[in-house]
């Protein structure tokens, strides 16, 4: 008869410790109080000028030098340039004359000249004298144009595994609708906006939903190649001494010190504390949005039996958590694999006494785990009560044993007491 009404808390019982008896270290961070990091901390600030660099295409026109003219023949006039679509550049003249990587300009009958870091009124000034030093134009010819007609770019990998099924999404589709596929490719930013805001805006904007609420940036250069070999090193180094011992802990992966990592939200009053050198992308950085799909919790014991992905903004509680699930808390029990009391027992028509206690399955480190207690009518009634969830975390619904034992009764006289009345005993 207890097995058939359902007493998994008499014949399977959890030992676990109560919510309100529980040390700090196994609750999960509060995020309600999280808000949006400062956009401006993701984006260069330009500078007042546009400062000439290698790659840089400026237009130069020169008169009877560039193009050059004949003693009789009338000057050309300067060509016309338009932008493409996507530039922000107004239209400029002159010819096209790219900045090389050295920094320096090449015109025809002088020595190139240094430009890096100028201002175009600045190369037009070292153009005019250049020509005037040589002898090659009179003051009143020597009146060059320099425009700018496209600026330099630097060529950025980026990564996202949010854009899978259509792109950004809702947490109801982070599990089931997502193989984690990730989208991305090179994009090029021009100079003063090679920064991480500008990379997310080309590339379909900040994180949706099923990505985490960071951004990871991965530098190209050989100096982090070498740290990062040397970081790998060591932690197989720890990892091989901790295996000698049966009885330790393997270390955790430490974060990779090359990695920056740039959080999305922060707590009020607080920043990023970004540098202008961190946000600025170089050529061959690797901007990585990952994917959220481990976050999420399991259910088991008297809760419909599942996987649920976890919000990633707010705070999710126990209580929140059998809500989503399905099961409210003096919801009948169903659908679990533990019974279900009389609903799941042998008078199915009558209702019972709803379970009242929920454990909280943790994984704590070195492949331990605690169980956490949790008495639903003392969490209604003490938020302290109410431990949050955190990823990986197992939610099985029992009945207390007094519950158990009184769906037990109620089943026996349900089932054989009013039988023995209708045959008159």
């Amino acid at each position: 008869m207890l097995g058939l009404t359902g007493c998994s808390a008499l014949t399977q019982p959890i030992e676990g410790i109560p919510a309100h008896r529980l040390p700090t270290e196994f609750f999960a961070e509060p995020k309600n109080d999280l808000v949006r990091v400062d956009l401006s901390e993701l984006t260069l600030e330009p500078p007042r000028e546009y400062l000439v660099g290698p790659g840089d295409i400026l237009g130069v026109y020169i008169e009877d030098v560039l193009p050059y003219s004949g003693p009789n023949a009338a000057p050309s006039p300067p060509p016309v340039n338009f932008p493409d679509a996507t530039s922000t550049l107004p239209p400029s003249i002159g010819y096209p004359i790219a900045v090389q990587e050295d920094g320096s300009l090449s015109l025809p009958l002088i020595e190139p000249i240094n430009v890096a870091g100028l201002t175009l009124d600045q190369v037009r000034d070292a153009i005019r004298d250049a020509y005037l030093d040589n002898q090659i134009l009179q003051p009143h010819k020597a009146r060059p144009i320099v425009t700018i007609i496209k600026e330099r770019t630097v060529d950025v990998i980026v990564v996202r595994e949010d854009n899978a099924a259509g792109g950004g999404g809702s947490s109801a589709t982070l599990r089931g609708g997502t193989d984690r596929s990730a989208t991305g490719g090179l994009i090029k930013l021009r100079a003063y906006q090679n920064d991480i805001l500008h990379a997310l805006v080309e590339t379909g904007g900040l994180p949706g939903l099923n990505a985490k609420n960071e951004v990871r940036i991965l530098r190209a250069s050989n100096e982090n190649r070498a740290v990062r070999e040397s970081f790998m090193a060591k932690y197989r180094q720890m990892r091989d001494i901790a295996m000698q011992d049966p009885c330790a802990c393997l270390p955790e992966l430490p974060d990779d010190p090359t990695v920056l990592r740039i959080p999305l939200r922060v707590r009020p009053g607080e920043s990023a504390n970004l540098t202008q050198e961190q946000i600025t992308l170089q050529s061959g950085d690797i901007v990585y949005i990952e994917s959220r799909e481990t976050e999420v919790f399991y259910t088991g014991g008297l809760l419909p039996g599942g996987e649920f992905p976890l919000p990633r903004d707010y705070d999710l509680d126990v209580l929140g958590a059998m809500a989503m699930v399905g099961s409210g808390v003096y919801s009948p029990s169903g659908g679990g694999g533990g019974g279900g009391g009389m609903g799941g027992g042998l008078a199915g028509g009558f209702s019972s006494i709803p379970p009242g206690r929920l454990f909280v399955l943790r994984q704590t480190p070195c492949d331990g785990q605690i169980a956490i207690e949790v008495d639903l009518t003392k969490a209604i009634n003490n938020p302290r009560s109410r431990p949050l969830i955190q990823p990986g975390d197992i939610l099985v619904l029992q009945h207390k044993p007094e519950e158990e034992l009184l769906n037990f009764g109620i089943a026996t006289f349900f089932t054989f007491g009013i039988r023995q009345l209708f045959q008159g005993n």
